[in-house]
């Protein structure tokens, strides 16, 4: 037989342990040729192909961006710098309201309303069509505020909204890492 006795006791609770953290959090580095104002194309996610303008870098490590609303339907987004290709074309974004991207720059702007769980009621009316979200007005009347500034500077430049307008797509013959934007 083994030396080793079992023990007689046990506890009747596991003590908790710490976690051990595997990968410490480095600040985010971003590409040099992800500067304010940059026209950038998505790569990922609900408007992917869509070219919009870099706003800000913002603490959390992503990108504020906007396409603006009124050329290409993009609306003001946190998007992660991995997911995006800069182009050399850039927008002159002065004049937008400082004020409006600070509150805009912020976690608590960007946090979903908690909703209840569903209850008994809600089960049984699975078979009506759901309401549409309703657009919280102060979002609304940031997009136009920035949007406002935004659109003055793109009409300077010739040819500059229709390119903001236009899609990106690439052919079967096209290699993105041999294309210069």
């Amino acid at each position: 037989m083994s030396d080793q006795k079992a023990s007689k006791y046990y506890p009747a609770e596991e003590e908790a342990q710490m976690k051990k953290a595997r990968k410490t959090v480095h600040p985010t580095k971003y590409r040099d040729s992800l500067a304010p104002g940059t026209v950038l194309i998505l790569l990922s996610g609900r408007f992917r192909g869509k070219r919009v303008v870099l706003l800000r870098h913002l603490e959390q490590g992503v990108l504020l961006i906007t396409g603006p609303f009124k050329s290409n339907g993009v609306p003001l987004r946190r998007v992660n710098h991995r997911f995006v290709i800069a182009t050399s074309t850039v927008v002159d974004i002065t004049g937008a309201d400082d004020e409006v991207l600070d509150r805009v720059s912020k976690d608590e702007y960007w946090s979903r309303e908690k909703k209840d769980g569903k209850g008994e009621d809600d089960f049984f009316k699975d078979g009506e069509t759901p309401q549409k979200k309703e657009t919280d007005p102060q979002r609304i009347e940031d997009q136009k505020k920035v949007d406002k500034a935004l659109m003055a500077n793109i009409k300077k430049v010739p040819e500059l909204e229709g390119y903001l307008g236009a899609s990106f797509s690439l052919r079967s013959n096209e290699k993105p890492h041999e294309m210069v934007f």
